[in-house]
């Protein structure tokens, strides 16, 4: 599953603006073959005063952590790949904002360590996983 977190000042995205990034998320994910249930993003709103960069307070920023669970990089050339993809993805919501710091990361963890509704997830690219994505659901395998 890729988890994305992502911290923010107040004003930075309308709750539209969070459904547009959401759904922009998922949707890429999808295109590569995971589940869209498989895609959590949390926007957790964070006081100017909370929120410190440099061990200064920042009243415009953004980070954001991804957590890549269903599928790892095989190597630099896919991390940046991946990376770029990423950038590609914020830079529409994020560009243009006036004085904003923003970042992100990304953190590839075990899938063994993983379980939806109960249920270990099918290997990834299987029949399994693939029912899964087109069902938008889990189910026994």
């Amino acid at each position: 599953m890729p988890l994305w977190t992502v911290h923010h000042t107040p004003g930075i995205f309308t709750d539209d603006d969070k459904h547009q990034l959401a759904a922009g998320i998922a949707d890429h994910y999808q295109q590569v073959g995971l589940p869209r249930f498989y895609v959590v993003t949390l926007f957790h709103e964070m006081r100017p005063e909370d929120f410190y960069v440099g061990g200064e307070p920042c009243p415009a920023g953004v980070r954001i952590t991804i957590d890549h669970i269903a599928r790892h990089n095989p190597d630099q050339e896919a991390r940046r790949r991946t990376a770029r993809w990423i950038d590609r993805i914020l830079q529409p919501h994020l560009e243009g904002k006036a004085g904003l710091h923003w970042e992100f990361h990304v953190d590839e963890t075990s899938d063994e360590l993983w379980m939806i509704n109960g249920v270990v997830p099918p290997p990834g690219g299987s029949d399994a996983e693939q029912h899964w994505a087109k069902t938008n659901a889990t189910s026994s395998y």
